[in-house]
C-alpha cells in the first residue's frame, strides 16, 4: 500500500552548465521528421552519445509537473508500486538521467519514435521501420558537431527493446548498447508464454497504446487474434545472432512475467565477443538508477565510448546476484558465462503421498505408479523438497510431466515454484512491483507440447508454437515445461514446494495482488497426472555448490 499510494521517489533539480536543445528535428531516410531533446555539457568540445528512444514521450518530464509543493512523480510509479529511487526532474519514464550523464561528459538524446510524442509520420510497435529509424537517429548524432562520433544506447523496457532492433542492423557508430531488462521474443516472453494469452499489462500497455496512436497500433488485439506463432510474430522480433556490438545486459529475476526468459536469451544468443551480464532480484526502476547499477553502466560506456583503461574487458562476464528473500541479498558472485559452468543439474522425482494434493520431491524414482487429479479452477498438485544443507539454486529449472485428459482436449498447466521456512512462505521481489512472488515459474498449454529442436536447449525445452495437436481423451503426452530463471539461497531446513495447477497464481487486484498480470486459462474438463518409476513427474533443477563461483566485490 505504501508503495502504491505513495511511492517514494525524489526529484533533484537539474544540474547547471548543461545546454539543452528542446525538440529537435531529426531527419529520417524518407524525409519523416522525428524529434528529440538534446542534453550537451555548455562548449564547443565533442562528446560521446547515449541515445534512447520510445513510445511514452520525451517530453513527460517532471519538469513540466512541478507544483508549490515539489515535483509530481510519473503516475507509472504509482500503478507500478515503486521502490525508493532517485532521478532528476529531465528524466522521462525509463530512461537514462540527463542530470547523471551529461556532467560527466555525454551527451544524452531523448527521442519520440515515429508517430509518438512530438515525431512525425505513422507510428508502429516492434517493426522493421523502427529499426530504420533507429539506425538513422544513431548516424544523426554521430554527425553532429558536439559528437564525438560514438553512440551508445540506455534505457529500460521498450528502451532496451529498441536497442536489440538498432543493433541487429549493424549502424557504423554505434559503439555500445546497454539493454536494461528487455525481452527478444514477443510470443513466447511475454504475449502468449506457453501458448497462454497475458491479459493483464498486455491489455493495459495495448489499449493505452491504441488510443495514443488513434488506433493505428493495436497490440492487443493482434496478439488476440493470433493464438499461433506466425509470421506476424516473427517480424516483431530481432536476429539476435546479427548483434556483435559490446553489450551490458540486465538480466533481472524480478520481471518473470515481461523481461526475465528473453534478457537471459538475449545476453546467451548476441554475437558480441565483449559482452556483459548483470543481474539482480531488486525493484527494476530502483535497480536501474542505483549508484551500484550506475558506476557499472558509466564502467562500461567509459571504456567503449571514451576508450578508457579502467578494467571492463578484465570483468567476469556474469555479476550473479542471489537472494534469500524480497529483501535480503544472500551474496553477489562473479562468474564467466551462464548458465554457470560450475552448475549442478540434479532431478528430483515425484512420489505420491496419502493425501492425493501432496507429494515428495526425492532424488530416487518413484517405485510405484499413481495417477494425480487437476480441476482447471482448483487447487494445486503440490510436491516438496527439503534440504538438509545450504544450497544455491541458480539458472532455469525444466519440469517434466506426463499427463492425459478427461472432459476437455487442452489444458493450461500452470507450475510455480515455491520456497518455504518455518512453514511461512518466504517471497520475493516480481513483476510491476509485486513483493509476493514465488522463487520462478513456467507455463504450457497441454496442446502446445511439440519443441523446436533447433532452438532447445538440455536445459531450457523452447516450444514451436506453430500448430496444436490437440489429445484424444486418455492419450498420453509427455511435455517439458521451462521454468524462468532464478537464483535463490535455500538454507538448510528450507523447503522447495512445486505447486502445479490449471491458472494464474496471484489475485490481479492493484491492492493485494500481481496487478495488472493475468493470463486466459478458461478450460473444461481434468488434466491427469501420471506418476511412474521410468515416466514420471521430474524436476531438473540446477545447484551451486559452495564456493562454485568466487565472492567478488558488487
Amino acid at each position: 500500500m505504501r508503495r502504491l499510494v505513495h511511492p517514494t521517489i525524489t526529484i533533484t533539480e537539474p544540474p547547471a552548465g548543461i545546454q539543452v536543445d528542446w525538440n529537435a528535428a531529426v531527419p529520417m531516410r524518407d524525409g519523416t521528421l522525428l524529434r528529440a531533446n538534446v542534453f550537451r555539457p555548455e562548449g564547443n568540445a565533442r562528446y560521446p552519445v547515449l541515445l534512447c528512444a520510445h513510445p511514452y514521450g520525451k517530453d513527460d518530464l517532471p519538469l513540466h509537473r512541478k507544483t508549490r509543493d515539489g515535483y509530481r512523480v510519473s503516475p507509472q510509479y504509482h500503478l507500478m508500486r515503486c521502490a525508493p529511487l532517485t532521478h532528476s526532474a529531465w528524466t522521462s519514464w525509463e530512461s537514462p538521467d540527463p542530470a547523471h550523464w551529461a556532467p560527466r561528459g555525454y551527451v544524452v538524446i531523448n527521442a519520440d519514435l515515429r508517430g509518438f510524442g512530438t515525431s512525425d509520420g505513422v507510428p508502429s510497435a516492434f517493426s522493421a521501420q523502427e529499426g530504420q529509424d533507429l539506425y538513422d537517429l544513431i548516424e544523426w548524432a554521430a554527425e553532429q558537431p558536439w559528437s564525438s562520433g560514438r553512440v551508445g544506447m540506455l534505457g529500460v523496457s521498450y528502451l532496451a527493446l529498441t536497442q536489440w532492433r538498432a543493433a541487429a542492423l549493424k549502424p557504423p557508430h554505434l559503439a555500445a548498447i546497454c539493454p536494461w531488462e528487455g525481452f527478444t521474443d514477443l510470443y513466447r516472453d511475454f504475449a502468449r508464454p506457453g501458448g497462454i494469452r497475458e491479459t493483464g499489462f498486455l491489455n493495459v500497455w495495448g489499449i493505452t497504446t491504441k488510443r495514443r496512436t488513434r488506433g493505428r497500433v493495436d497490440l492487443h488485439g493482434e496478439v488476440r487474434r493470433r493464438p499461433l506463432r506466425d509470421d506476424w510474430y516473427a517480424a516483431c522480433d530481432v536476429d539476435l545472432e546479427a548483434i556483435d556490438v559490446p553489450a551490458l545486459v540486465c538480466g533481472s529475476f524480478s520481471d518473470h512475467n515481461l523481461h526475465s526468459r528473453g534478457s537471459f536469451e538475449g545476453f546467451r544468443r548476441i554475437a558480441s565477443s565483449q559482452k556483459w551480464l548483470y543481474t539482480h532480484r531488486s525493484p527494476k526502476w530502483q535497480a536501474f538508477y542505483s549508484p551500484e547499477a550506475l558506476a557499472a553502466q558509466q564502467r562500461f560506456f567509459d571504456h567503449f565510448l571514451k576508450d578508457i583503461d579502467n578494467g571492463q574487458d578484465r570483468q567476469p562476464r556474469v555479476r550473479l546476484e542471489i537472494r534469500e528473500d524480497c529483501s535480503t541479498v544472500a551474496e553477489v558472485r562473479h562468474a564467466d558465462d551462464w548458465p554457470l559452468p560450475q552448475t549442478e543439474w540434479r532431478t528430483w522425482h515425484g512420489h505420491a503421498s496419502s493425501d492425493i494434493s501432496q507429494g515428495q520431491l526425492l532424488d530416487p524414482p518413484a517405485t510405484a505408479s499413481r495417477t494425480l487429479c487437476l480441476q482447471a479452477r482448483g487447487g494445486p498438485i503440490s510436491f516438496t523438497h527439503r534440504f538438509e544443507s545450504d544450497v544455491d539454486i541458480v539458472g532455469p529449472m525444466i519440469l517434466t510431466l506426463t499427463v492425459s485428459l478427461e472432459g476437455g482436449d487442452d489444458f493450461p498447466l500452470i507450475a510455480g515454484v515455491r520456497k518455504f521456512r518455518a512453514g511461512r512462505e518466504v517471497t520475493f521481489e516480481g513483476s510491476f512491483g509485486f513483493q509476493g512472488d514465488l522463487v520462478t515459474h513456467g507455463m504450457l498449454l497441454t496442446s502446445h507440447a511439440a519443441e523446436d529442436p533447433a532452438r532447445s536447449t538440455p536445459w531450457q525445452p523452447v516450444h514451436s508454437h506453430v500448430d496444436v495437436r490437440t489429445l484424444a481423451q486418455g492419450e498420453r503426452v509427455t511435455l517439458r515445461i521451462g521454468m524462468l530463471p532464478s537464483a535463490t539461497r535455500f538454507r538448510a531446513g528450507d523447503e522447495l514446494r512445486l505447486d502445479i495447477q490449471g491458472h494464474w497464481f496471484q489475485r490481479r487486484n492493484p491492492v493485494t495482488g500481481q496487478f495488472p498480470v493475468g493470463y486466459s486459462t478458461a478450460s473444461k474438463g481434468t488434466c491427469l497426472i501420471h506418476l511412474e518409476p521410468h515416466a514420471g513427474l521430474r524436476l531438473c533443477v540446477p545447484t551451486l555448490p559452495p564456493m562454485a563461483a568466487s565472492a567478488a566485490p558488487n
